[in-house]
């Protein structure tokens, strides 16, 4: 076996670091560095972007975007039981109304318990 074999590995690794690592120098290079008060403020966390690293924060944000995550992977398992639909007779049709069927009751349940709600 000779190393010949293993120059198109080569470059696809190449490519791929140079595909990862070109656009984030273009962009900071070419990108404006104008921080303002807006731009530092807090967005989605809740808290100060430069405060102590060890303060306590709420956990209910991290909750939330748990419960996205979660309902949206199982939406996308829900595209390709509706794509091969007429594909997989009467017991995909059933698996797949139990499948929602458990996502309902997990729902239900999340939104009795209170952790959909943002006080």
């Amino acid at each position: 076996m000779s190393l010949e074999q293993y120059l198109p590995v080569l470059l696809f690794i190449l490519v791929g670091i140079a595909v990862g690592i070109i656009p984030q120098v273009l962009g900071y290079i070419l990108g404006p560095n104008l921080p303002d008060a807006e731009k530092n403020s807090p967005y989605e966390c809740g808290f100060e972007a430069f405060e102590d690293a060890r303060m306590k924060f709420d956990v209910r944000y991290y909750l939330v975007a748990i419960l996205f995550i979660l309902f949206d992977l199982e939406i996308a398992f829900l595209i390709p039981w509706a794509v091969a639909f007429s594909d997989i007779g009467a017991t995909g049709f059933f698996a797949g109304v139990v499948f929602l069927a458990i996502l309902t009751v997990g729902f239900a349940y999340e939104w009795k318990k209170g952790a959909l709600d943002w006080e």
